[in-house]
């Protein structure tokens, strides 16, 4: 059975940092690219990062380019993602996903997906 599940969501202060966790089990996760996307209520999941099997290849939006870093531990089957100087636009539901494909900005690119962690930054 496939898990896919996210943590380290909560309220963040602007100005600060965040890390999230994405722990998995289930499939090869070596073999699959690993993403995450946020979303907030009435508006289309929207991409954050992405990185290949290996980790040698990372994407970041143009929302967090520069304030973001994606990294995957292959060995323990997890993937994280740091973002700093967090602004209230920041505030979204950060979901996980992994694809057989590759890393890509395209949501359905992807087969597997968390419940998602809520992050809230308050200014």
């Amino acid at each position: 059975q496939v898990q896919v599940t996210e943590s380290g969501g909560g309220l963040v202060q602007a100005g600060g940092s965040l890390r999230l966790a994405c722990t998995t089990s289930g499939f090869t996760f070596g073999t699959h690219a690993m993403g995450w996307f946020r979303q907030t209520p009435g508006k289309e999941r929207q991409f954050v990062s992405a990185i290949n099997w290996s980790g040698n290849t990372t994407y970041y939006s143009d929302s967090v380019k520069g304030r973001c870093t994606i990294h995957r531990e292959n060995a323990k089957n997890t993937v994280m993602l740091f973002l700093h100087e967090l602004t209230p636009k920041d505030t979204a539901r950060y979901f996980c996903a992994a694809s057989s494909r590759g890393p890509d900005s395209f949501s359905p690119w992807y087969d597997y997906w968390g419940q998602g962690t809520q992050v809230t930054v308050s200014s």
